[in-house]
């Protein structure tokens, strides 16, 4: 096989990514996923991957889709869903990655606003309950269920009301040898239109080229540097432009391999099986095994505190080689912040990381603000975190740290080629060819972001420090005061939820005299706190209870010692009902929908405000 790309600078398009890819190193292990008959994890080349995937791709050409036309892919990671992508991509039609826990209806909407001429689904049920929602999809022709591939379902024909639905098998059946491949997509043709989580109002398609995609990607190779030697755990939803970019496209342009995990309930359990050497994650995996760590170590006095002192001397450490100031030593761990690093690193720092599977050089942060105290922890212990940051409408990566340039209460500088700056209202501003082309048939919404001189508004407020981005917060989520005092709100719940007690939180305290919040308790900790109080834990009042409220805020506090006294929560509402997708009070992509949360909890936030002394 003969190859036209000398490097990947000269690879332009997504198919041409995976041709170049599968030529450089037809031997080298691609993907690695876990057989469940086999009981073993099973690896796949990048010549074996590049075969399946015109197999696909050869399904695609009998089904003469015109150039451009939408494929919508609701499937698990894995294989599948690689080669749906890149087969859709190479028949030079446009993937729309759907959330796979998002709401039928929800679905039902971005089908029927994409005109999605086909659907990849895992389970027929799947494609049950988009149809029982009644939302008429005529563009829809086929819809293909993967799952179960050698099952035959009926309806193989389509219908004026229907789809044809069959399974993968007797899909990849229709392909014809005879059928002439599609003409291969242009640099800036769609290469995905990826529809955001919508916080408010219903969720907007994000066109995205595959010039914006390769660019993006290729300045985070520069970055990250991700080398043919790496193992990747894919464990972030495909269908988050997260995990697309950096965790499917750049170890790909890398020559990594891609393991899947199982699922997030094991990923504990793969982390230590494929030991992984880059992660690519959000905040919170790190938030839940940080919480994990807490529960583990708080029944033990003397455990918490050579943990303290080995993350408080890791911490002087990290920033001594950083060149960041170095903090005073804290007084949490005592005596044994005087031990010698060495023996601190083998009794707590070296079981933390082999918790990562031991040999992670690269730890990513990215789609949310990762915590301080989290960001100190793992550091200071000796896990390579860096924090970037960017969204969906930038391909998505603007700017990440570097290993050896790494503040963690910033994002790192603008990844080469992108330019930033801050406009009005602190708003930051981002310029280059990573860039989305607009909205999908929203030229309105696409003209309130995106400006004629290519500048986009991100709607975050930030500064700039020495070339590295500070971002402060959402410019519509700063909550004002009624004494005037501005509070953002996203800052305030990440270090809330820095307490193993606390799974979820929602500030609130608008046009209010204080601040307040909702909180979502972690049932095995609030057992542990009602026993200590005397409590019942399942009884409902013992939630309203003094001691509880007392308790909790001065939990609240101790957390919050860092943000201003205006800034610290005065009241609190517990409940033991988790905000979820189903619920409507969490977007696939796991922020807050505060305008549902805030119509829901109504009653309660008014009572905190009514309650005297706002306790």
């Amino acid at each position: 096989m003969t190859i036209a790309f000398a490097d990947i600078a000269s690879v332009q398009t997504l198919p041409q990514l995976l041709a170049y890819r599968a030529a450089r190193t037809p031997d080298g292990e691609a993907y690695r996923a876990f057989d469940a008959a086999a009981q073993a994890w099973v690896g796949l080349s990048w010549a074996q991957a590049a075969q399946r995937v015109a197999q696909w791709t050869r399904a695609f050409a009998a089904m003469q889709l015109p150039a451009g036309a939408r494929v919508a892919i609701l499937l698990p990671n894995g294989l599948e869903a690689l080669c749906a992508d890149q087969a859709t991509l190479a028949a030079a039609c446009v993937p729309v990655p759907l959330h796979a826990i998002d709401n039928p209806g929800s679905i039902a909407y971005i089908l029927a606003d994409s005109e999605a001429s086909m659907l990849f689904v895992d389970q027929a049920a799947q494609w049950e309950a988009i149809r029982a929602t009644g939302v008429p999809l005529p563009a829809l022709r086929a819809v293909v269920v993967v799952a179960d591939a050698h099952t035959p379902l009926e309806s193989a024909e389509a219908s004026a009301d229907a789809p044809a639905l069959g399974s993968l098998a007797q899909w990849l059946a229709g392909a014809s040898a005879g059928s002439a491949p599609a003409a291969p997509p242009g640099p800036e043709d769609l290469a995905a239109i990826v529809y955001t989580s919508g916080t408010t109002g219903k969720p907007k398609g994000v066109m995205l080229t595959h010039a914006n995609v390769l660019s993006d990607v290729k300045a985070v190779l520069e970055r990250i540097a991700p080398t043919p030697d790496d193992v990747f755990l894919s464990f972030l939803p495909l269908s988050h432009t997260f995990e697309r970019t950096g965790g499917y496209y750049l170890p790909m342009a890398a020559g990594s391999c891609v393991a899947y995990a199982r699922s997030v309930g094991q990923l504990a359990e793969d982390l230590q099986t494929v030991r992984p050497t880059v992660l690519v994650s959000v905040p919170r995996i790190y938030e839940r095994m940080h919480a994990k760590l807490l529960e583990t170590l708080s029944p033990s006095p003397w455990k918490m505190q050579l943990f303290e002192a080995a993350q408080d001397q890791g911490w002087r450490r990290f920033c001594a080689a950083q060149g960041l100031p170095v903090p005073a030593r804290s007084r949490a761990g005592g005596w044994m912040v005087a031990l010698p690093w060495p023996l601190l690193h083998a009794l707590v720092a070296q079981p933390v990381l082999a918790r990562f599977g031991g040999r992670v050089r690269v730890a990513v942060s990215g789609g949310a603000p990762l915590s301080p105290t989290i960001a100190h922890c793992f550091l200071g212990l000796g896990l390579p975190l860096v924090q970037g940051y960017g969204m969906t409408e930038t391909s998505p990566v603007v700017s990440v740290n570097g290993l050896d340039d790494n503040d963690p209460t910033t994002v790192g500088r603008a990844l080469p080629g992108v330019e930033v700056r801050i406009g009005n209202h602190r708003e930051l501003q981002v310029r280059g060819p990573v860039v989305m082309r607009g909205y999908w048939r929203r030229p309105e919404d696409t003209a309130r972001v995106l400006g004629a001189d290519g500048w986009l508004g991100t709607g975050d407020q930030a500064e700039i420090v020495q070339g590295r981005i500070r971002i402060l917060g959402r410019i519509k989520e700063i909550i004002v005061t009624s004494t005037g005092e501005k509070v953002p709100p996203g800052d305030l719940e990440l270090a809330l939820l820095a307490d193993p007690l606390l799974e979820q939180a929602f500030v609130v305290g608008e046009n209010r005299p204080f601040i307040a919040c909702v909180a979502v308790l972690a049932r095995d900790e609030w057992q542990r706190l009602a026993v200590d109080l005397g409590l019942d834990a399942h009884d409902p009042a013992s939630l309203n209870s003094p001691a509880v409220q007392r308790a909790v805020l001065a939990r609240i506090e101790k957390n919050t010692s860092g943000f201003p006294r205006y800034a610290v929560p005065r009241a609190v509402h517990l409940t033991l009902t988790p905000w979820t997708v189903e619920n409507t009070f969490m977007t696939p992509t796991l922020k807050l929908k505060r305008t549902n949360l805030a119509a829901h909890f109504a009653d309660a936030i008014e009572a905190m405000y009514t309650r005297p002394g706002g306790r």
